[in-house]
């Protein structure tokens, strides 16, 4: 069977992912729903590594996701993936074609993959599953907060809102603060 790597593009809204050898590639949207998509996708597939640039805070929710789900994960410098695509004279710069340079660097270079340890797994596993129904959540609310006519239940809605927005900031921190303090986080060099 031939190994599978995946290189996995973060911007804020979206996530693009190129596998290879094979050269499938999809993209998901950086919420709750997507990163479940995506995560059963990889998993059929049994990657080798999947390898996720650092890119300012945007991937931890998405290594939140790999991790909990106990994939093989590699968090890469950016600079060592510009230097590849250099090298392999990939110029032009677009999501699609930057996820696929990742799985092409995870294949060449072959990182260590990091698994974190059992329980910070299961943690972020529930963090990101958490995340996701906040997210539900505050949608359900908006869409309630449009339909109703009284002031007074309008306030109480926009005040659960505000608490479930609150709620969600707090769980981005603490998934950045666990991704971060994990064995698979690289420093940049």
């Amino acid at each position: 069977m031939e190994a599978i790597f995946v290189g996995i593009d973060v911007s804020k809204d979206r996530l693009d992912v190129h596998v290879r050898p094979g050269g499938e590639a999809f993209a998901v949207s950086r919420d709750g729903r997507g990163l479940e998509e995506m995560i059963d996708r990889l998993t059929t597939l049994a990657p080798q590594l999947i390898a996720l640039e650092a890119t300012g805070g945007f991937e931890t929710i998405a290594a939140a996701a790999i991790a909990g789900a106990a994939l093989p994960l590699a968090i890469i410098n950016p600079a060592q993936v510009r230097h590849f695509a250099q090298a392999v004279g990939k110029r032009a710069k677009t999501d699609p074609i930057d996820a696929e340079v990742i799985a092409r660097f995870a294949e060449a270079v072959k990182p260590e993959p990091r698994p974190l340890p059992d329980e910070q797994a299961r943690l972020l596993a529930e963090l990101v599953a958490r995340r996701r129904q906040i997210i539900e959540m505050i949608v359900a609310e908006r869409q309630r907060e449009k339909r109703v006519e009284n002031t007074h239940i309008r306030k109480g809605i926009l005040r659960h809102i505000r608490v479930l927005e609150k709620e969600l900031t707090d769980i981005d921190e603490d998934v950045g603060t666990l991704v971060r303090s994990s064995p698979g986080a690289k420093k940049k060099t």
